[in-house]
């Protein structure tokens, strides 16, 4: 298992140094000055030249991106051009409301694709399993931002149940953060969901349709524990496969979850960079999701291996 945790963190690192590379180099083809997007309307030719030159912005490609290497190898990201802060200190506040948010919507995604997967993946063919492929098919094709519109609207403007402005820290109320996690949560997960519905009613047909599973049947297993015990540990491996896909995607979908539920996150702080041109800002954020993107694979590359032993490396 060492090896294997060896192994991805090994090919884990030229990724990123090729990713932030193309970051890079896409942020400094981009069209527009960022001191003249500080300066404002306002800005002259000359301000803006001296304002490139106290950012250093004005030295040569190779210059910029050494310098850009040597501070991330030392964990310094820079400091954003509008606020003069560390990048690290910016997204070190924002991060815990990102990782809150996805947390949530893993969780929601998981539970109800899985009873999804589960109730048709049992009985293919059935009608619970062209309903349950229905209520998948109508989630996967909502997007993520209407269903937290609908939800706000009902639950926290006419009901007010839940509140409108949804995140508060753990630290300040342990009470008010699991309340307003509940709705993002919710947008979040209902389309992650479907995917991982479709391949887990798929895995537990072929599973389900085994002969081993014949044999036991026949043996008199009880079908809860032919369910539980053999086809689900199973089909877990593809289960877990399409848990990461949608997990990634998940990531990407909440910076739309965020903008409607007001979240201080990590993905708001990456648009509003982008179109500030706070170049270091969305460098580092770029880089920070590959890391999660990373991590969360390794995670379930580890699950694989403790699955199926056949996974590991040799």
């Amino acid at each position: 298992m060492i090896k294997l945790i060896l192994s991805r963190l090994a090919l884990a690192i030229p990724q990123l140094i090729l990713l932030s590379f193309f970051v890079f180099l896409l942020v400094y083809l981009v069209p527009g000055s960022p001191a003249a997007a500080i300066l404002g309307a306002a800005a002259t030719p000359e301000s803006i030249a001296g304002l490139e030159a106290q950012l250093g912005l004005d030295r040569p490609f190779f210059v910029r991106l050494g310098e850009y290497y040597a501070g991330v190898l030392q964990g310094d990201f820079g400091n954003s051009f509008a606020s003069g802060r560390p990048v690290t200190a910016i997204f070190a506040e924002r991060l815990p409301a990102t990782l809150s948010l996805l947390l949530g919507g893993v969780i929601v995604a998981v539970l109800l694709g899985l009873a999804l997967g589960l109730i048709g993946g049992t009985k293919p063919g059935s009608i619970r399993d062209r309903v349950a492929t229905a209520v998948t098919s109508l989630t996967m094709a909502v997007p993520e931002f209407w269903i937290g519109i609908v939800l706000m609207l009902v639950f926290a403007v006419q009901l007010q149940i839940f509140p409108v402005v949804a995140y508060v820290p753990i630290t300040v109320d342990p009470v008010a953060w699991m309340r307003g996690l509940v709705l993002p949560s919710i947008a979040l997960g209902i389309a992650g969901a479907a995917l991982i519905a479709r391949q887990t009613r798929t895995a537990m047909a072929q599973t389900m349709s085994s002969r081993y599973i014949d044999s036991l049947a026949a043996a008199g297993v009880p079908r809860s524990r032919l369910i539980f015990r053999y086809g689900f540990k199973n089909a877990l491996v593809p289960i877990l496969a399409s848990t990461g896909i949608t997990v990634s995607i998940m990531l990407g979908a909440s910076f739309a979850v965020e903008k409607v539920f007001a979240f201080p996150g990590v993905g708001t702080l990456i648009v509003r960079s982008v179109t500030s041109k706070d170049f270091a800002v969305v460098q580092g954020g770029v880089l920070l999701i590959a890391t999660l993107v990373i991590l969360i694979n390794l995670i379930l590359d580890i699950s694989y291996g403790l699955i199926d032993p056949k996974s590991r490396p040799q």
